[in-house]
């Protein structure tokens, strides 16, 4: 009755009624949104596990362990067309088994434009730049560098109960105490049943430039991760491994679905797992819950 009655409470709390039906992707929230334009609010809950070992240039380094990410989105739309997204914050518990050092922080802030510059009953596109900016804790892989530009354009259609996504986009290091990428991401999903949606989302990301391998996050291995890690770190984590070009693409699926509770809102979930070598990354498997509240 309690889940109930806040559920009530935020479609209640709406001000304004959501213009289309789109849904929005789950995994890969850090990189990956809706491309059309709304003003919401998106709590975001990730439990990431690790691989037993990491592969490093010195061979396999015990990791196991896991992080969870407890973060809140936000868009504001100034019109139709065009809005304020914030896309990364948040708090980081990280846990290793081994190896690495047990610590906790807060997580960089990212913001940037999002720009709608298509839309039709069936389709929408838009394009996006955010700036992130290196205000984290070394403790948990953030803070590095001049920070980034991350740059994407975004596509949903829809066919009938079918919905597919695609992302394209960048992350351009400001200076090479990061890694510069390349990424796509797609969804597909269908309306199984009235609200609710399974869906299937494939995430890969293309390391273009590696950064130095300079020694930072100290207390991690005497600061010696980004000079032995022959991976990046992904969404979340930016490690400016010099020797990232040894496992330059990362390519993991996620399955699962989204509910729409009410105009206002919905909720998602899904189980993502690598489909590459999972002992060149940080992922032996991540859940990711979310809600999205649309005001």
């Amino acid at each position: 009755m309690k889940r109930k009655a806040i559920i009530a409470a935020i479609c209640a709390a709406a001000t304004m009624a959501y213009a289309g039906d789109f849904i929005r992707p789950v995994s890969n929230p850090v990189l990956v949104d809706s491309p059309d334009v709304q003003t919401l609010v998106h709590p975001v809950f990730i439990h990431q596990a690790h691989p037993d070992v990491l592969q490093t240039t010195i061979g396999d380094v015990p990791a196991g362990g896991d992080f969870q990410v407890y973060a809140v989105q936000l868009e504001v739309a100034f019109n139709d067309s065009l809005s304020l997204i914030a896309v990364k914050d948040g708090y980081i518990d990280f846990n290793p088994d081994e190896t690495l050092s047990t610590e906790s922080g807060w997580a960089d802030l990212s913001a940037g434009l999002k720009y709608v510059f298509m839309r039709d009953e069936d389709m929408v596109a838009s394009v996006k730049a955010v700036l992130e900016i290196p205000t984290g804790d070394d403790e948990v892989w953030q803070g590095n560098g001049d920070g980034a530009i991350d740059p994407a354009v975004s596509i949903a259609k829809k066919s009938g109960k079918w919905q597919f996504n695609g992302t394209i986009g960048g992350v351009i290091a400001l200076n090479d105490e990061r890694s510069s990428m390349i990424y796509d991401s797609w969804h597909v999903s269908y309306e199984a049943a009235p609200n609710f949606y399974p869906l299937v989302e494939l995430n890969h990301m293309r390391v273009v430039d590696p950064g130095d391998g300079g020694a930072r996050f100290d207390v991690h291995a005497a600061g010696g991760v980004p000079s032995i890690a022959e991976f990046e770190g992904g969404d979340l984590v930016n490690f400016g491994a010099s020797n990232a070009d040894e496992n330059e693409d990362f390519v993991s699926l996620a399955i699962g679905a989204r509910y729409r509770t009410c105009e206002a809102a919905d909720i998602g979930v899904t189980y993502e797992f690598p489909l590459t070598d999972e002992e060149a990354s940080l992922m032996d498997y991540r859940i990711t819950v979310d809600l999205v509240w649309r005001l």
